[in-house]
């Protein structure tokens, strides 16, 4: 699919940029059917710009936030993106949809945050990782072959399960946004630019997409 490309110097500018876009992505929505949808991932930038996020003219009363995907374990661990994510909104009064990663039976778990997903995303983050992952679709994973769920469990990965959208709920994005900062990321970046199927990336599929960059990673 084709990717815009918009490059920054830097990682905290990339997050102030994308505070920015979201904010007026979440107008737009909001003035055209009265909600925001908005499926976020984890990560250092990402978490920055959320922070950024609660000085721009947001509407989060009609903002709905849902995971793109979480690690297994306890409420409040650090490892858990929903600890960052809460600590970033604050007391906004967004409505969050916490992926149900502490329940004893996982994939009942899954099934059942699949039926709380929108029709339709307003916005999906992603972020990219050295090998080319996203979300929790991860290289090898049995979880990349998954058609027919929207939600689904993978194998351990860097010490933890993970609870994930899967490709055919990445593609429910009317808009995706790629934050992609550091030297790491090059190999990764060209290659998804590129359409390299090969890395989970070059796989999704949602009907726009921009991918924001600092410069070591571009």
């Amino acid at each position: 699919m084709h990717h815009d490309l918009h490059i920054s110097n830097d990682a905290s500018t990339v997050a102030a940029n994308a505070a920015r876009y979201v904010a007026q992505q979440a107008r737009a929505a909001v003035a055209d059917h009265g909600r925001f949808t908005f499926a976020v991932s984890g990560g250092h930038t990402p978490w920055a710009m959320f922070a950024e996020l609660r000085n721009e003219d947001m509407p989060w009363a009609s903002a709905e936030l849902f995971q793109v995907d979480e690690r297994i374990a306890p409420d409040g661990d650090p490892d858990r993106n929903l600890t960052h994510l809460r600590e970033s909104i604050g007391d906004t009064p967004a409505g969050v949809h916490p992926m149900p990663v502490t329940d004893p039976d996982l994939q009942a778990a899954a099934s059942a945050y699949a039926t709380v997903l929108p029709h339709r995303f307003d916005l999906v983050h992603l972020g990219l990782g050295p090998d080319g992952h996203t979300a929790s679709l991860i290289p090898g994973d049995p979880v990349l072959e998954i058609t027919d769920a929207l939600v689904a469990m993978t194998q351990p990965y860097q010490g933890h399960r993970r609870m994930t959208l899967t490709y055919p709920a990445l593609a429910r994005a009317d808009q995706l946004l790629w934050l992609v900062t550091g030297a790491d990321k090059h190999d990764a970046l060209a290659r998804l630019l590129a359409g390299d199927e090969s890395v989970p990336a070059g796989r999704v599929l949602a009907t726009r997409s921009l991918i924001m960059a600092d410069e070591a990673a571009s």
